[in-house]
């Protein structure tokens, strides 16, 4: 867990690059237990302000990588710039790109049916050398969990990606944590939906300027109640007396 952490409303975020986090996840990798890696936007950090649970997965993993714009932001204001947005897409890229040249695999978990393995294709295609050695949709009962483990397990995967959305993966994980065998665990929300093809991510242009939410907006209007946490988060954080 790293030492540089800064705290926005109270939940951990660690002042990382996409360098230093690669960097961190191939230790993680070549490390013994699992590690959980936490991407937060602003929604998320004000839902764990509400969430114990959440809270206290984020507090416990291995690494919290500033996924949102609204994080940055808010670093700045708190007089601790993060250098960087590291996203949680573009992250996983690098670390499938690292696990393909290693010859290393992942197991993708959450979606639609028929969705992780249209995206685990896409992935084998564009890192020759990856290794998907299981998918499972994200349509399931409580009591199917330990099938699932066992599912997980049994495939012996290097990496494990939860696109069940937040918080239900981050909860998914910390709570099978000490049972899973993959080296790291990461919630990777609609990630699989964007690498399927299910979804189109924004373009350049809304991604370098922070306004891949607007993008998600124009595409999915029904968010709107969703957008709504980017100012009031931002308005927290202001009115928080800048504690951290």
């Amino acid at each position: 867990m790293s030492e540089e952490r800064i705290k926005i409303l109270g939940v951990p975020v660690d002042m990382v690059n996409f360098d230093s986090a690669l960097s961190r996840f191939k230790e993680f990798i070549e490390s013994d237990g699992v590690s959980l890696i936490v991407t937060p936007n602003s929604e998320i950090v004000v839902n764990a302000t509400k969430n114990e649970e959440l809270q206290r997965a984020i507090q416990s993993a291995e690494m919290v990588i500033p996924d949102g714009i609204g994080l940055v932001y808010a670093s700045k204001i708190l007089g601790h710039p993060l250098e960087e947005r590291v996203t949680g897409i573009d992250f996983l890229g690098k670390s499938l790109a690292y696990l393909a040249e290693t010859g290393k695999s992942v197991f993708l978990f959450g979606s639609k049916p028929g969705i992780a393995e249209k995206a685990g294709a896409k992935m084998e295609e564009a890192y020759p050398g990856l290794k998907v050695v299981g998918t499972r949709n994200g349509y399931f009962k409580p009591e199917e969990e330990e099938e699932i483990i066992a599912e997980i397990n049994a495939a012996k995967p290097d990496l494990l990606c939860v696109a069940l959305g937040s918080p239900k993966q981050e909860l998914f994980v910390l709570k099978y944590k000490e049972r899973l065998t993959a080296k790291a665990a990461i919630g990777i929300g609609g990630s699989l939906d964007v690498w399927s093809g299910e979804l189109k991510r924004a373009p350049e242009f809304y991604r370098n300027h922070g306004l891949e939410w607007l993008y998600r907006f124009i595409q999915e209007p029904t968010r709107y109640k969703r957008m709504l946490a980017l100012p009031a988060f931002m308005l927290k954080v202001i009115f928080k007396n800048n504690k951290y």
